[in-house]
């Protein structure tokens, strides 16, 4: 629930696919990177679809379209309409569409998939700080946007037009590696201006609205490869997460993860979906996990022979209940090398 805090990670007899009525997957880092499909994705997601969980797509990404992505997942072997896809372009243009009357003009830093959304809101983009428009929003635009688009929105930030982004996502991950991502983007603007933006993407609550809005899920699961957007989104609206170790967070970050970033679950990948997550008990003198054992003193220590994940898993139960409501500060490198991480 919203405000526990997670002192260990949890344990499901029951396969996610089944305990939860409604995945609400995160793309970048999760189903694909740099637009292939990430090693047993598709395999893992048709099988939690044919055993009758509900996949919804939930992407800070506001360049493409929801056609477009659900196009792109179907190309890659996951079958997916439009309205399977919840972006955060459409939870930013309901917010500015809450605050501004209908047929207001937008001045909008970004992709396709922003101007969609603010047409279907009503909204009017338009494409200089000279157009008078009521609202600026910012969201990803790729690589290739050009830097006049800052330029505008600056100019109308400046003279006290209100200013939304879709996300500030510092980076998203890529074929190639990690690039910046609309947050870099937004701290351009902000260094001009001085500013600061009404933002609709995860971990915030408009994007987490949007998405039930839109899927009716009663027992939703988050899953994700961030700790700052997907599993804070899901400790804000109160539900459960998997944290899948193929995009942005290794296990480091996870040990240090402060109680808002503590996800349910970890896995390696999406086939986490498919089973059961192993309990994590409490032992006389520490954590123990699938043959694991973790105590948390000066540093991490780890014992016993197992699945690597489990090691984890383990790890993660000792340095958050020593962390308690704080940051873990034990060195755990001794630890992570003997799993291999």
């Amino acid at each position: 629930m919203s405000g526990t805090v997670r002192t260990r990670p949890e344990g499901s007899a029951r396969p996610l696919s089944e305990a939860y009525d409604t995945a609400l997957l995160d793309l970048d880092g999760v189903v694909y990177a740099g637009g292939e499909a990430i090693a047993h994705a598709v395999e893992s997601l048709g099988s939690a679809r044919a055993g009758g969980m509900h996949l919804a797509y939930v992407t800070n990404n506001a360049l493409r379209t929801p056609e477009a992505v659900a196009a792109h997942l179907t190309e890659l072997g996951i079958p997916a309409e439009a309205a399977d896809v919840i972006t955060s372009a459409q939870a930013v243009a309901r917010l500015i569409a809450e605050q501004v009357p209908a047929g207001s003009r937008v001045l909008v830093v970004g992709g396709e998939g922003l101007r969609v959304a603010l047409r279907e809101r009503g909204l009017v983009p338009v494409e200089s700080a000279d157009d008078d428009p009521v609202a600026v929003v910012q969201g990803y635009g790729g690589p290739e946007l050009p830097w006049g688009r800052f330029a505008e929105a600056s100019y109308a930030v400046a003279r006290g037009v209100p200013w939304f982004a879709s996300n500030t996502d510092l980076t998203i991950p890529s074929a190639r590696g990690i690039a910046p991502g609309n947050g870099a983007a937004v701290e351009v603007v902000r260094i001009a201006t001085g500013a600061e933006p009404q933002v609709a993407g995860k971990p915030l609550p408009p994007m987490h609205r949007e998405t039930i809005l839109r899927t009716g899920a009663e027992r939703p699961l988050v899953v994700g490869d961030r700790l700052d957007t997907d599993i804070e989104g899901a400790f804000n609206g109160g539900v459960d997460s998997l944290l899948v170790l193929t995009g942005v967070t290794d296990g480091a970050q996870l040990l240090a993860a402060p109680p808002h970033h503590r996800p349910t679950y970890v896995d390696a990948d999406l086939r986490g979906l498919l089973g059961g997550q192993p309990e994590v008990v409490a032992t006389d003198d520490g954590q123990g996990c699938g043959g694991w054992t973790a105590r948390a003193k000066e540093r991490l220590e780890l014992e016993g022979e197992g699945e690597t994940l489990d090691g984890l898993r383990a790890l993660c139960a000792a340095a958050w209940t020593a962390a308690g409501d704080g940051v873990c500060a034990l060195d755990a490198g001794k630890a992570l090398a003997r799993l291999g991480l």
